[in-house]
């Protein structure tokens, strides 16, 4: 099955279009991606706390932009993510990721949320990627 990937930025991670998304933006330096994240209660499990899939979201994204300004264009096959602290409600925090490994056939790439305030480990992930060619 060919698979055509395309943007129309309505992306929940980060489309601008999608009013129910989280409108990530990204900058890219020296191999590394980072965007800062406050959640809104909006995306909160339990009361005040943000829950998981949102976190998951927010590092999957992370280490696709990553891959993205190496000029790839991948899917996750394989994501795992390590949660270390709760995220709470508006809690201004920043996601950092990086590719790790790369060739023709897999990329691999890590990535971490932390808090903004104390640079506390919310969550840790490590992905595979998978490189789309058209």
């Amino acid at each position: 099955m060919m698979i055509k990937l395309e943007d129309d930025n309505y992306c929940f991670a980060c489309g601008k279009k999608n009013h129910c998304g989280l409108k990530l933006s990204f900058c890219y330096s020296n191999g590394k991606l980072t965007s800062e994240f406050t959640p809104d209660k909006i995306y909160q499990g339990y009361k005040d706390i943000i829950h998981g899939g949102i976190i998951v979201t927010v590092l999957d994204e992370a280490m696709i932009q990553a891959a993205i300004a190496e000029g790839l264009m991948p899917i996750t096959a394989e994501i795992n993510i390590r949660f270390k602290k709760p995220l709470m409600s508006n809690e201004k925090t920043v996601v950092e990721a990086e590719i790790t490994k790369r060739d023709s056939r897999l990329i691999e790439a890590q990535a971490r949320l932390l808090k903004v305030a104390d640079h506390t480990v919310i969550a840790e992930a490590q992905a595979k990627l998978i490189p789309i060619k058209y």
